[in-house]
């Protein structure tokens, strides 16, 4: 961006662009991506665009593949010392504090993310730590809903990955007396689950099925087969009792568990909307947008990704994504782990007040000579 300098009212030249974080980018890789979130996931190809060099910390689920990763990547790379691999936790520990990593990545729970900052605090001086933790996407359907194929969809977004994607669904809100939940069970009792991809998982898995275990059951599937298998399972309950257990009931069960919530009017929704904590997507089905406005006004403060009519589990990599949410869906919802805008999370502004031209990146210079897009004086050129 350019802006030169007036003399009515007298306002010096201004020039500003992006350039890399002064440092490395640390990326903490996830276990349940051992690509889209791993050695060579999101945050990886956007730290490198932005002209960081990277270090990944492996998760212990994937070493080998985490190596191959880093080989072919390496191999496309000017300079192989760009991508480095760090593995175990005490080199997990030392990348977050070491003096030349200037920004870190994560994704996974909110316990791992805690662990991180944790360690990033004790640091000498702050850095920015994005972290993309836990999200529980509520989907709100709503009276005027199509009801033809949405136990289905919800079913399958549900055990999709066996429930090990981030953006599975796993609080549904449905108007009662409707034989929407009935709906709900015979669509989960016929799916089937699968092996969990590590122990741990499997083990967070069971232990968030017992704490809704106090709750109705609605419905399971079966386990499959391979190890750590589990089944998909769902439970129920009413608005009433659902508000007045806030916020511990909604907490995220990663993996193929769901909670159907019941409500007999549309209205009462909003107020207990607004007591959810934050999530990366939120879900309205409906055919009526007025009767839709308060409850999308809720869940716009809630959530990083709105979906009308949709279901939340697929992130497509694309310039208008934003893949975040408030607190605990991401530690900074400004900013998204997937998609174009991704590569801002590695960059800093620097403006330049009556720089000499000579001394200008060529980016900003009056010729151009790159040629590249700009703003000057508030007009895109």
């Amino acid at each position: 961006m350019i802006d030169h300098a007036t003399a009515e009212p007298p306002v010096p030249d201004l020039r500003r662009m992006n350039h890399p974080l002064p440092g490395v980018v640390g990326v903490f890789a996830a276990s349940t991506f051992p690509f889209a979130f791993s050695v060579a996931g999101g945050d990886t190809a956007s730290a490198l665009a932005a002209g960081c060099p990277v270090v990944v910390k492996a998760h212990d689920g994937h070493p080998h593949t985490s190596e191959l990763s880093q080989k072919i990547i390496q191999s496309a790379l000017p300079d192989p010392a760009l991508l480095g691999l760090v593995r175990g936790i005490d080199a997990g520990r030392r990348l977050a504090r070491h003096p030349a990593v200037a920004a870190v990545g994560f994704t996974g729970s909110i316990p791992g993310g805690k662990a991180i900052q944790a360690l990033i605090d004790e640091r000498p001086g702050p850095i920015p730590f994005y972290g993309e933790l836990g999200s529980v996407n509520p989907v709100a359907v709503l009276p005027s809903a199509r009801r033809d194929g949405l136990a289905e969809g919800f079913a399958a977004s549900l055990t999709l990955g066996v429930g090990q994607f981030c953006t599975n669904p796993g609080l549904l809100f449905v108007p009662g007396g409707t034989g929407l939940p009935e709906s709900v069970a015979e669509a989960v009792t016929a799916t089937t689950g699968g092996p969990m991809l590590t122990e741990r998982i499997r083990d967070g898995f069971l232990d968030g099925v017992a704490r809704l275990g106090k709750l109705t059951p609605l419905a399971g599937g079966l386990a499959g087969e391979g190890a750590f298998a589990v089944p998909p399972q769902v439970f129920t309950t009413d608005l009433a009792t659902f508000a007045a257990d806030l916020p511990g009931i909604a907490e995220e069960c990663f993996g193929p568990a769901a909670l159907v919530v019941t409500y007999d009017d549309p209205a009462e929704l909003p107020a207990v909307l607004d007591r959810l904590e934050g999530s990366l997507t939120a879900t309205i089905h409906a055919s009526d947008p007025e009767e839709a406005r308060r409850v999308a006004d809720s869940l716009l403060r809630k959530a990083g990704r709105l979906i009308w009519n949709g279901w939340p589990t697929g992130v497509a990599v694309r310039w208008a994504m934003h893949h975040g949410g408030p607190w605990p869906a991401s530690t900074a919802a400004a900013h998204t782990s997937v998609g174009a805008a991704a590569i801002r999370r590695w960059l800093v502004p620097t403006a330049y007040q009556d720089w000499p031209a000579g001394l200008l990146p060529p980016e900003l210079r009056d010729d151009n000579p790159l040629g590249v897009p700009r703003r000057v004086d508030g007009v895109l050129a």
